[in-house]
């Protein structure tokens, strides 16, 4: 019995730890200002909303035009610790692209294509 719940525990904690929901800190743009981006559920799969536009020296930038809009939509699950079949919006083109993400500890992988040309980032988990 005990090696049973010692094993429905260890699978918790891993269910935990590839849980993309929460806060990411996008790369810092060429002025050194950043996004945060908020990831939950939408249906069956994941988006991710602009809750805070931070400038180089941190402070919130409360007149950011795209706060409250959505940068990342439909993302499916696609095996483990990754997602798949999504859109991401980039507001420095303002292009939406064909986009992936994969959970990699507290980064998450994020990239955006047209056909075959693709960009992407590693975004950090903000506290």
């Amino acid at each position: 019995m005990r090696l049973i719940a010692a094993a429905a525990l260890s699978l918790l904690a891993g269910a935990a730890a590839a849980d993309a929901t929460g806060k990411w800190m996008t790369n810092p743009n060429e002025e050194g200002g950043f996004l945060v981006v908020e990831v939950a559920p939408c249906g069956d799969a994941l988006c991710g909303t602009i809750v805070e536009a931070r400038n180089v020296s941190g402070a919130v930038n409360e007149s950011y035009e795209h706060l409250g809009r959505q940068m990342i939509t439909g993302m499916k699950p696609d095996g483990e610790n990754k997602w798949d079949d999504g859109e991401i919006w980039a507001p420095d083109d303002d292009k939406t692209y064909s986009a992936n993400m994969e959970l990699k500890g507290d980064v998450l992988a994020v990239e955006g294509c047209v056909i075959v040309f693709c960009r992407g980032q590693d975004w950090a988990r903000y506290q």
